[in-house]
């Protein structure tokens, strides 16, 4: 009895210290420590560094950016959606000091081949005049038009490898499935295989999510599909955490992902060999038969007097559709074809 009752007598002494619950103060950061994480031998953390004139736009005027500019959501989720590590304050400030740098260039531009114009030339000063405000507004205005469509165009980009190694992914997925695999170990090793492309990176993300910022595995996948830049993606991450919150399997959901976007695979490469060959009948009509038949009638418009007006005028446009016409209409048509089959290629 003695020692039961010094043993209740200890406990409660002690039962502040046991029962206590830690609240978020700076004290108990201070006991805890930082988070330590542990990377493999040999591995350097990544940092994100910003270039040499990202930089010197950043000191430049970042504070005058930070002040001043409106907050764009949309800015932001591309940059996000392109994997572009800037923030939309330092990528603001870097289009701000681009179009300012352009900008004097521009009106140094302008006063020089104006002054040139008028003084050698002897050209009107409205031409002039007109000539000189093509010249300073048109390249910041250019330069602001390519870096602002800069993180959409690689979100885009991005969005176009996903979606066409989907289907090879789903299989890698599907197949790991099978082999009863824990969905985090599976995304992991999907961010070990470079062969899928961006999808690969989007598994990066995951697993840093859930291995170094200690989130877990459906709260990951979540923010994965509120950051990617494919839909069809953005639907699968979502199926996940949907399927492992209600309850459901979800080696039948790969499955099934799987076969459905081996189908929908088949179907965009049958529309994209219709439109080849659609666009080859084009190239023969619109590249091929018209400028020859242009061609022909031109030169014999040139050498019968009087059958097409002026000579001259008429050699000249002969001269702009062998020299100018034709060549870019055919690399037009190259680049497309080019550009399209290299999308459905894995």
């Amino acid at each position: 009895m003695a020692g039961e009752r010094d043993l209740f007598t200890r406990i409660d002494s002690t039962k502040k210290s046991y029962l206590r619950t830690k609240s978020l103060v700076p004290q108990h950061d201070i006991e805890l420590g930082p988070r330590i994480i542990k990377l493999p031998d040999g591995v350097v953390p990544d940092y994100v560094k910003l270039t040499p004139y990202q930089e010197f736009c950043w000191r430049t005027i970042g504070k005058m950016v930070t002040s001043r500019m409106k907050l764009n959501p949309k800015l932001e989720l591309s940059l996000l959606q392109a994997h572009m590590r800037l923030r939309q304050e330092e990528y603001t400030a870097y289009i701000w000091m681009s179009i300012l740098i352009v900008g004097i260039f521009s009106v140094t531009a302008s006063l020089f081949f104006g002054g040139i114009l008028i003084a050698f030339l002897g050209i009107e000063t409205g031409m002039v005049l007109i000539v000189s405000i093509m010249i300073v507004v048109l390249p910041p205005v250019l330069t602001y038009v390519v870096l602002a469509s800069i993180p959409s165009s690689k979100s885009k980009t991005r969005m176009r490898d996903i979606n066409k190694r989907l289907g090879a992914a789903m299989s890698f997925i599907s197949a790991m499935a099978s082999a009863d695999v824990n969905v985090d170990i599976i995304f992991k090793e999907l961010a070990r295989q470079p062969i899928y492309g961006e999808i690969k990176n989007e598994a990066e993300w995951i697993t840093r999510d859930t291995e170094l910022l200690g989130t877990d595995i459906l709260t990951a996948i979540n923010r994965a599909a509120q950051r990617t830049p494919s839909t069809r993606f953005q639907e699968f991450l979502q199926g996940v955490v949907t399927t492992s919150t209600s309850g459901g399997q979800l080696k039948p959901y790969f499955l099934q992902k799987a076969q459905q976007f081996e189908k929908e695979y088949k179907l965009e490469i049958k529309s994209q060999l219709e439109t080849l060959g659609l666009m080859a009948e084009s190239f023969v009509t619109v590249v091929v038969a018209f400028p020859l038949f242009l061609i022909v009638i031109m030169a014999i418009m040139a050498i019968v007097p009087g059958a097409g007006g002026n000579t001259d005028t008429t050699i000249l446009l002969l001269y702009l559709v062998v020299g100018l016409m034709v060549p870019f209409s055919q690399f037009g048509f190259i680049f497309f074809i080019w550009n399209m089959t290299k999308e459905s290629t894995m």
